[in-house]
């Protein structure tokens, strides 16, 4: 494994809403492909952050790849909104839907990339009847619904399962974690078999953003 192997994606959570376009920019041409998009709803979350109409004004101001997670109850119905927003991949919880199913094939009739979370505390188990249909498994590396988290180690083994699986299986999704992803974290993960590492207040807290990046990548596979 070298660090072209994994990517790391900035959370825009912990950006400067007040400086949208120039935080886009000071990642942008980093070593970066995708840009992370938090959606919470204050209901499957207790914290509230944005929607589509922000999408649409990130989509705006850049071409990298969105990465729209959906921390949202129900978001089936949701998902063409944000999709016609700019979402090139879409994420939904497992613990947020009646039926996983369904919203997951939504997210593919929409013409995203489909990609399934599951929270910390939940067995991997519960997202085993849908393997087969994902691009990405984002694993959640701390409690979803708040920035600055420290990380939890306890999920590395969950990482470890779902390469078992997708290696008996024959699967190809990609696994994605998020959630105190840092230089100090980031070996373990990738250990472990992650590839792709949201990585917030790490990049955006950083003044040389460029650096920071790199960093997490170096450390990744050191």
């Amino acid at each position: 494994m070298t660090a072209d192997d994994v990517r790391i994606l900035p959370s825009l959570l912990s950006a400067d809403f007040s400086d949208l376009a120039g935080e886009i920019r000071s990642v942008e041409g980093k070593g970066v492909t995708e840009l992370h998009l938090d959606v919470m709803d204050g209901t499957f979350v207790p914290n509230l952050t944005f929607g589509p109409i922000v999408i649409e004004a990130v989509r705006s101001l850049t071409t990298l790849v969105l990465d729209t997670h959906l921390m949202v109850r129900e978001p089936a119905h949701l998902i063409p909104a944000f999709r016609r927003a700019g979402a090139d991949w879409i994420s939904i919880h497992v613990e947020a839907c009646t039926d996983v199913g369904g919203a997951l094939r939504a997210i593919r009739e929409s013409g995203a990339k489909v990609g399934l979370a599951v929270n910390p505390e939940t067995p991997l188990d519960a997202a085993l009847p849908w393997l087969g249909e994902l691009d990405h498994l984002l694993l959640m590396t701390v409690s979803p619904g708040f920035g600055g988290q420290s990380f939890r180690a306890e999920v590395l083994p969950k990482i470890e399962e779902a390469v078992r699986v997708r290696e008996r299986e024959g699967h190809s999704f990609r696994i994605e974690v998020d959630g105190g992803i840092s230089p100090g974290t980031a070996r373990d993960v990738a250990a472990a078999g992650a590839r792709l590492l949201v990585a917030g207040s790490d990049v955006f807290g950083a003044d040389d953003r460029a650096g920071a990046i790199a960093e997490i990548a170096r450390r990744a596979v050191s």
